[in-house]
């Protein structure tokens, strides 16, 4: 069933800036990088969120310190790290900890850090890639980084007992655009094993072979992308294409841009999972780093046509043109709303879609819905029912799990939601929706639900570098979750899924810790996940409304919800199914859940209440002056029943789906 708030919103996915986007001012880092350049890199931190080094160009200074759990030598040092970040965290300077064990877990770090009064972010270098490049040696060692050139200005101990405070004395210099006085001294820490600097490693990373190791790695990983009519910016098609785009691909590695798949590898397992393992990692950045050699054997990415198939499922049981459009070269394209007559005049169940855009840099999404006979007069999504389709960079086709679907009936109208994005060429964007039918007269058992944890009561403040927010559905039956999108638009950077169970306890089941507003994937969970009755599914963003944040439109607007780019969204939509739904035998759950939908959005506390100091919104402001009679039992709080008269009076929160036909 289509919800109120799809149809006055969202916008799943983005523009088409592909594999390569570039990096925040800051200069490209070459393989071979000058002495005591720090290359750029993005980390996962202890907390699941991630950081990036470049982020920071704008810094007088950047601070890394190595870390592990349980040195005797840190633990003796981190009341001074954690002076030196109060002391210039206010000035601009991060202070940040590295921890190169590859045995620490995230687990151990943060219970580590809470018994020493740490709050500084973690970074798990856990491929070793990045204490390896910076150099490092022992735990508690300091590196002090000037931004202005990404070079190593200090490195050695926090303090040295004759010659003081060094490692701030390097920040105030640069502070000051002094010369550091001491740039180097003795770390005194336990040594920190990198297994990749010994002689017999590096030379075999020169006989890594390109024929029998790199090309299976490409082809699985990269060529679905980077081929013939992909939609990556060049095909891998030779040896000599990948060893001239070899430094560009260890940055992107490094940078965790490439593969574009941007979920937490600690965190769940997903069926279409397709980023590069550790062991893949370490592999192409070794290659790459030993001057991409090209060995022995036949080069298969030469001899091998890799093309992008016409329609990726195949050839569709029906193919919908969708109107075309002529972008303009420049400017802002209001959301286009084409209508069009359905050509199916029976009901079909849909088992499968996948699209098909030939100006991919101007299109940013396509949405669809079914609309009722008559109905189609009413303009924009207000009217829709089920999808008929989409499209969106990275989610080109949607597939169903086997014996599950969802109905489209026949006759009515298809309503797409077109929202275009010029990119300096005026082009004429044509493109198609393929759908998949089961038989006809086959009747999935199962039926597949959609629906979206949304908060329309989004303000961001202007300067700001993490604002958060959070929503959550409430379900009201036993359900199976197969799937989730994450969407915002240029100021997302984080985001994450959890379930609340009806006992309390909590359990994360997707993160996201570097949004990419230039790809969007359905996540699809290995196995499907129990959702108990009474359980609440709880998202969670975070938006760089800052200068930092290279993709943000104007850092000094408050920013609230909208369908446009330059404005935002808080939007994880959900696959799912009742456990006890079938096609024969359909249910109302959906509506029901959805009379919890805004107590959801406004619910700060998450006790299912809605508090007077929790209401948001114009809806809130027009409550607030009521709340004592809308609080009928006088516990302080809104509940569900006593918010369904609230629903009422706004159309009852949801609008209804045509019925599926019935099973015989």
């Amino acid at each position: 069933m289509r919800r109120t708030t799809i149809a006055t919103a969202l916008g799943l996915a983005l523009t088409a800036s592909l594999a390569l986007a570039a990096t925040p001012k800051a200069p490209v880092a070459a393989v071979a990088s000058a002495p005591g350049q720090v290359d750029n890199f993005r980390l996962v931190t202890a907390t699941g969120h991630s950081e990036d080094l470049y982020r920071y160009h704008d810094a007088k200074a950047v601070v890394l310190v190595m870390h592990a759990v349980g040195s005797p030598e840190f633990r003796r040092i981190a009341p001074g790290l954690q002076a030196l970040t109060g002391a210039y965290g206010p000035k601009g300077v991060p202070v940040m900890l590295l921890n190169s064990t590859a045995k620490d877990s995230r687990a151990a770090v943060l219970a580590e850090a809470k018994t020493l009064g740490l709050t500084l972010p973690v970074l798990m270098d856990d491929n070793l890639l990045v204490g390896d490049q910076l150099g490092a040696t022992r735990v508690s060692e300091v590196f002090v980084i000037d931004p202005r050139t990404w070079k190593v200005a200090y490195h050695g101990p926090l303090n040295d007992g004759a010659k003081g405070a060094l490692a701030a004395d390097a920040v105030d210099a640069l502070i000051a655009g002094k010369p550091v006085a001491v740039a180097s001294a003795p770390a005194t820490g336990a040594m920190i094993n990198f297994p990749d600097r010994s002689p017999a490693a590096k030379a075999a990373f020169e006989k890594i072979s390109y024929s029998k190791t790199i090309v299976p790695i490409l082809e699985s990983k990269c060529v679905a992308c980077h081929q013939e009519g992909g939609i990556a910016p060049f095909a891998m098609n030779s040896y000599a294409m990948v060893k001239g785009f070899a430094p560009m691909i260890r940055e992107t590695i490094r940078t965790d841009r490439m593969p574009p798949w941007d979920v937490d590898p600690k965190v769940g397992h997903f069926k279409n999972d397709k980023s590069l393992t550790p062991d893949e990692i370490k592999t192409l950045v070794r290659w790459v780093e030993a001057g991409a050699p090209r060995g022995d054997g036949p080069d298969r990415l030469a001899t091998t046509k890799h093309v992008a198939p016409e329609w990726p499922l195949g050839k569709p049981d029906l193919i919908v043109d969708i109107p075309s459009y002529k972008i303009p070269a420049s400017g802002v394209v209001d959301y286009q709303y084409p209508v069009m007559d359905n050509p199916l005049t029976e009901g079909r169940w849909l088992k499968a879609s996948t699209a098909r855009v030939n100006q991919r840099q101007a299109v940013h999404h396509i949405l669809s819905g079914y609309i009722p006979p008559g109905q189609d007069k009413l303009g924009g999504m207000a009217n829709w029912g089920g999808s008929v389709g989409g499209y969106t960079v990275g989610m080109e086709s949607i597939v169903q799990p086997t014996g599950i679907g969802s109905y489209i009936p026949g006759g009515g109208s298809i309503g797409y939601q077109m929202h275009y994005t010029p990119f300096g060429k005026e082009v004429l964007s044509t493109q198609q929706i393929g759908l998949y039918f089961y038989k006809p007269g086959e009747t999935p058992k199962l039926m597949m639900r959609e629906n979206t944890i949304v908060q329309m009561f989004i303000k961001i403040p202007p300067n700001t570098e993490a604002h958060e927010e959070r929503a959550y559905l409430n379900f009201p039956h036993d359900a199976l979750l197969y799937s989730a999108v994450v969407h915002a638009h240029y100021r997302g950077t984080y985001s994450d899924l959890k379930i609340r169970y009806p006992d309390g306890t909590e359990k994360q089941l997707l993160n996201v810790p570097r949004y990419d507003f230039n790809w969007q994937r359905m996540y699809e969970f290995a196995e499907p996940i129990k959702v108990p009755a009474g359980s609440k599914l709880i998202a969670t963003y975070i938006y760089d409304n800052s200068k930092r944040n290279p993709a943000n439109p104007d850092p000094n607007k408050e920013v609230v919800w909208g369908d446009q780019s330059f404005e935002e969204m808080f939007f994880t939509q959900l696959r799912y199914r009742w456990v006890d739904e079938t096609a024969a035998k359909q249910t109302t759950y959906d509506d029901e859940m959805m009379k919890t939908r805004l107590i959801g959005m406004m619910d700060a506390n998450i006790d299912g209440k809605i508090q007077i100091d929790e209401l948001k919104g114009d809806l809130g402001n027009a409550i607030r002056p009521k709340f004592a009679l809308v609080d009928t039992n006088k516990d302080g709080g809104i509940d569900a029943k006593e918010f369904e008269p609230i629903l009422k009076m706004m159309g009852g929160g949801a609008r209804k789906r045509p019925a599926a036909v019935a099973a015989k």
